[in-house]
């Protein structure tokens, strides 16, 4: 990447690599690196660490703890970040109920929030996706009835992720189910220790527990806690989606499996020598690694053209999300298919000198990885959306 900054970007690179490998405890980084669960502590450890040094949210307003960095400078945050593997600040917080409560909230809700928010003394959740409303997220159902200074809350939200550890959720609900759909849609911030919350977990395919439903039933909310206007959550929904896919790509993260996936490759031997000798298998790789650096080229070209400081969700984004997605799950399957049974334990690997970017030894559940990714090209909006956006904001179809 170093090759396609100026020479400041390139000084700036070079610093969020030491500090991320010098400030983040190696013993949470190489978690990262070797595949392992990480634990709610971990994730909070490392944000407030981020936070107190001022990186933990780049992309908020100065006032309340961003940057007034470059687009392109948020870029080579986050891919360093993924590169040294440290954990990224909770996405709940930090790119999706932070940006909205920063540009739609009132000055109160402000500062009861942000700082909180920031420093992960809140843990948030996201209450958008319903059993009958996920890729169609406008036909949502959880009614939010409005008596004196509450807001009676009703329904189901589901595949809350990390919700097991939410202190508060936000909310999407209908307060006008008379008018077009999305235009009765409010935004609301919800407690949820309230009596009437249930929490309940779901089990996926790769063993987790990662994502819950989470039930409303006559849960009182106070009205201070709607951000923004009545029925105007629609608009607060696209922006936080689409400040969602930005980051969505992880090619950094992606760089780092890859790298793994050809250590390992290196390692296996086969008639020819290695994995890595064998045409049918380099050829695989190749292809991925230019599919990569394709979408970094695309990214940075993106980043290039966007304006400092210009927060408005950009719907090139969604090409992003389209191809990251896609190439984030098919190189779990390349790593499914280089470890064979390998992939099925965990095994113990030492620390590499370059900050565990090139992990010599087996040590990711590949198979675990593999059925897990399988969500990120439906999360953040499906490939189908995206494709629907492609078409409609940037071709004009």
């Amino acid at each position: 990447m170093d090759q396609l900054l100026n020479q400041e970007e390139r000084e700036f690179a070079q610093h969020m690599r030491d500090f991320y490998r010098t400030e983040i405890p190696e013993a949470i980084r190489y978690k990262v690196a070797t595949g392992q669960e990480m634990g709610k502590d971990d994730l909070v450890t490392t944000q407030r660490i981020l936070n107190k040094h001022g990186y933990a949210v780049p992309n908020w307003p100065v006032e309340w703890g961003g940057q007034d960095w470059t687009p392109v400078q948020r870029h080579i945050w986050l891919e360093e970040m993924q590169l040294a593997c440290v954990p990224q600040p909770l996405a709940f917080n930090a790119s999706m109920v932070g940006p909205v409560i920063a540009a739609f909230g009132s000055q109160e809700i402000k500062e009861r929030f942000l700082p909180a928010t920031a420093n992960i003394d809140i843990w948030w959740s996201q209450g958008f996706s319903e059993p009958d409303a996920g890729s169609d997220l406008a036909s949502l159902k959880t009614s939010a009835v409005r008596k004196g200074d509450v807001y009676i809350v009703n329904g189901q939200k589901t595949w809350t992720t990390l919700g097991q550890y939410g202190d508060w959720i936000f909310m999407l609900v209908r307060t006008d189910p008379t008018v077009k759909k999305q235009a009765g849609i409010s935004f609301l911030l919800i407690d949820m220790t309230t009596p009437g919350v249930t929490v309940r977990p779901i089990e996926l395919i790769d063993g987790s527990v990662e994502v819950n439903e989470v039930f409303f039933d006559n849960v009182e909310v106070p009205v201070e806690n709607l951000v923004g206007e009545e029925n105007k959550g629609w608009t607060y929904a696209k922006f936080l989606l689409g400040n969602e896919r930005t980051g969505i790509a992880r090619i950094g993260m992606s760089k780092v499996n890859l790298a793994r996936a050809k250590a390992y490759a290196a390692m296996t031997r086969t008639s020819r020598g290695t994995l890595l000798d064998d045409p049918m298998f380099s050829a695989r790789l190749t292809k991925l690694e230019a599919r990569l650096t394709a979408l970094e080229f695309t990214q940075l070209r993106i980043l290039s053209t966007q304006v400092a400081g210009n927060d408005q969700p950009d719907p090139r984004s969604s090409v992003l999300k389209l191809h990251g997605s896609q190439l984030q799950q098919d190189i779990t399957e390349l790593l499914v298919d280089v470890l064979g049974p390998q992939g099925l334990d965990f095994i113990e690997a030492p620390a590499t000198a370059d900050g565990f970017t090139d992990l010599p030894t087996a040590s990711v559940d590949a198979i675990r990885d593999y059925f897990n990714y399988r969500k990120v090209t439906i999360y953040g909006g499906s490939s189908e959306v995206q494709r629907g956006i492609i078409s409609k904001a940037i071709l004009g179809l």
